[in-house]
């Protein structure tokens, strides 16, 4: 008996050191996985962490070059020490943290490149301002003036901002895949430990078929059956997954911790047999429940697949399940059991962010695009709603350039070629595409660069967006403007008529009577030559004067294009006040000017700017004409704004304006007058605009309404004027 006893054990422990040899090795490859995706996971929290430092530190680099350039300018402004102190700590808090700065990118060659460029163009804004601190209480504002601007440093500093918002997403991106991999790793090793206990079983059931055989091999491998079964027992206590042992009408004989936890039951709900598999199993999922239970009969194991389980409280969990039969038990097997919760939870936020993002392009914007590092299209998505979209592919492989656009021309396709070299962001991006009728298709383009973990450059991501229909309604609405500001100086010089007959017959007449007078001179005897030529100079102005009325008049009605001229204000609206002097003569309205003496010159559309006076007046005339009996007063101002404008303000006695009115009164269309066409103030309005100025209404006191517009001076001429404004004496 001592050498079959021998043999069987030999026999016995050849597969028995396979399980164990597999054991090991499994137990080392998921301690080496584990290593690893500890590793990785370590790396991925160093970079997130790395990259949150590195927008802190961009952050308070930010303000602290804020708190630097105000600093300065106080200083400067004031020349108060204070300033000076405050200064000092934030220009070293700045060196300090852009040298942290550098060490925190030291490993990304990208941001390392920028936070030195960064370090050295601090250093040198920060040398500049000290040089121009240390003279500035001998330069006064003249170094002020010197200062230039830290946008350059702040432009920088949002490159690098950008760049860790783009490594943060992609930190984000690499620790799901890690979580995802990690559930996966979970689930194999489940797999793996589900197929060793089966195989293990399977072992203690050849073992008891060998025990009938021989008592004494019976006894021999019965402290080996232990020894599995301790190992199965450790195996279900660890509660890595949920382990059930059950029986085939339905009915679970034994379950971990883990499971019982994951379906929110305890050890009494268990042994009382309300833990049932077809109780815990929803209605819908019954029938695969069925198919399990044939596959198991069948072929005595059964796949992993997903399905669902009740909660104690109703609620379900996801579950991945897979199990075998017991050998020496044909009617028992035992499964493994793994929450999915987790990972259906990152599936469905993953599928409504594709949902979201999706729906964002297909309504927002019209087509989606990618292109690689040699600016080639690699991908392309059109709305479903894009008329004329080119066909699927046909631009795949080529760069923008080298697809037929009507716009930009050869310099705006140099410009964006050096905005994609660079590796820059760009938006709204007009191109022109020839339509299937001769006609543009205007499309706006926007991208950002895209990078790999590396730091290297890899393509570009944009959108576009058809805009032809908004260039179309702009350029309707340009033309609509020119054709309603025509009809408006028409309409004015229709009710002007009689006034512009009375202005021009009045030097027409002047000239008459000195030509007579001059006749009469020379028919003296002698002829007094003084008086004839005092004579014929009076006839030379009276004829300027009714050439210059002449082609106010002409400049009013054709419509002459814009244009920027410079001009003197103060003569402008004198001109304005003697075309319509005998309509106030003809109201009797008591007319007031008080124009600022040595107004500067203002830019623009001598002809709009005075169809604006014009229109102001007349609808003041026509206010005070129409009112009670009383004083009627018309006083027009201008003057010198503090901010380095002009103002010229149109103010009357009449009956004034509601409160409500005072901002409608310049909507297309509305009116207050019984026959007004709701246009005139409309129209000024805009062409004050045009000329970079604003206007607007107010009541006066104690009756009436005040109209002002106010103007901008070129830049040279705005500075000029307020430093002689602040320098009299010089």
């Amino acid at each position: 008996m001592s050498v079959p006893l021998t043999q069987s054990s030999r026999w016995f422990a050849r597969p028995l050191t396979l399980v164990v040899v597999v054991v090991l090795a499994a137990v080392v490859s998921t301690g080496f996985l584990g290593l690893r995706y500890w590793q990785e996971r370590q790396a991925v929290s160093l970079a997130h962490e790395r990259s949150r430092q590195v927008l802190e530190t961009l952050d308070r680099l930010r303000a602290v070059i804020a708190d630097v350039e105000a600093q300065r300018r106080g200083y400067l402004l004031t020349l108060d020490p204070s300033y000076l102190k405050a200064y000092g700590v934030s220009d070293e808090s700045v060196r300090r943290d852009a040298q942290a700065l550098q060490a925190l990118v030291a490993n990304d060659p990208l941001q390392n490149h920028r936070a030195g460029h960064l370090a050295l163009t601090v250093a040198a804004k920060l040398r500049e301002i000290d040089d121009i601190v240390k003279t500035a209480s001998t330069s006064g504002l003249a170094a002020l003036a010197m200062i230039r601007s830290l946008d350059e440093i702040r432009s920088q500093i949002d490159q690098m901002v950008d760049h860790e918002r783009f490594l943060l997403v992609d930190h984000e991106k690499r620790a799901e895949a890690l979580e995802q991999r990690n559930a996966w790793l979970i689930a194999t090793a489940v797999v793996i430990v589900s197929v060793l206990a089966v195989v293990a079983l399977a072992l203690a059931r050849l073992e008891a078929a060998r025990r009938r055989k021989a008592i004494a091999e019976n006894v021999a491998l019965h402290g080996d059956l232990l020894a599995r079964d301790k190992k199965i027992r450790r195996l279900v206590d660890a509660n890595i997954v949920g382990i059930i042992i059950w029986d085939l009408e339905g009915h679970i004989l034994e379950a971990n911790d883990a499971f019982l936890h994951m379906l929110g039951y305890d050890r009494e709900d268990l042994a009382s047999g309300r833990v049932n598999r077809t109780d815990l199993t929803p209605p819908e999922w019954r029938y695969r429940d069925a198919r399990t239970v044939e596959e198991l009969k069948r072929m005595g194991t059964v796949q992993p697949f997903e399905k669902e389980y009740f909660r104690k409280d109703g609620s379900r969990v996801p579950v991945l399940l897979g199990g075998t039969m017991l050998e020496q038990s044909p009617n028992h097997g035992v499964s493994f059991v793994l929450d999915l919760t987790e990972r259906k939870r990152a599936e469905e936020a993953l599928r409504q962010s594709e949902e979201r993002f999706r729906t964002l392009v297909q309504f927002s914007f019209d087509v989606y695009w990618e292109t690689d590092a040699q600016h080639r299209f690699i991908h392309q998505e059109f709305a479903e709603s894009l008329a004329e979209a080119p066909a699927p592919g046909s631009e795949i492989g080529k760069t923008r350039w080298e697809v037929p656009y009507l716009e930009p021309d050869e310099e705006g396709w140099r410009k964006h070629r050096e905005t994609l070299d660079a590796h820059l962001p760009f938006r709204d991006f007009e191109l022109a595409r020839p339509g299937p009728d001769g006609s543009k298709r205007y499309v706006s383009v926007s991208g950002l660069p895209m990078f790999d973990k590396a730091g290297r450059f890899v393509g570009y991501r944009g959108v576009g967006r058809h805009i032809t229909e908004r260039r179309r309604a702009e350029e309707a609405l340009r033309a609509m403007q020119v054709e309603l500001a025509h009809a408006n100086r028409v309409t004015t010089m229709g009710q002007l008529t009689a006034s512009i007959a009375h202005e021009v017959n009045q030097p027409i007449a002047a000239t008459v009577t000195n030509a007579q007078a001059a006749l009469r001179w020379l028919s003296a005897q002698p002829p007094d030559l003084g008086e004839v030529r005092d004579s014929l100079r009076r006839i030379v102005e009276d004829g300027k004067r009714a050439g210059n009325v002449i082609s106010g008049i002409r400049a009013l009605i054709n419509k002459v294009p814009p244009r920027k001229d410079r001009f003197d204000l103060n003569e402008a609206i004198l001109e304005m006040v003697a075309l319509t002097r005998s309509e106030m003569l003809k109201h009797g309205i008591l007319l007031q000017t008080e124009l600022a003496p040595a107004l500067p010159m203002v830019k623009g559309d001598r002809t709009q700017l005075q169809q604006v006076i014009l229109n102001l007046i007349l609808n003041a005339i026509e206010a005070l004409g129409g009112g009670d009996d009383g004083t009627r007063e018309l006083r027009i101002n201008s003057e010198r704004e503090a901010a380095g404008g002009v103002l010229v303000t149109v103010r009357d006695s009449g009956p004034g304006l509601d409160a409500e009115d005072v901002e409608r009164v310049f909507e297309a269309f509305y009116t207050t007058k019984d026959k007004g066409m709701g246009m005139g103030l409309a129209i000024c309005r805009s062409m004050v605009e045009a000329h970079g100025g604003r206007m607007w209404a107010s009541a006066n006191e104690p009756r009436g309404a005040v109209f002002q517009f106010s103007l901008p001076l070129e830049q040279d001429e705005s500075v000029q004027a307020r430093q002689i404004q602040s320098h009299p004496a010089a």
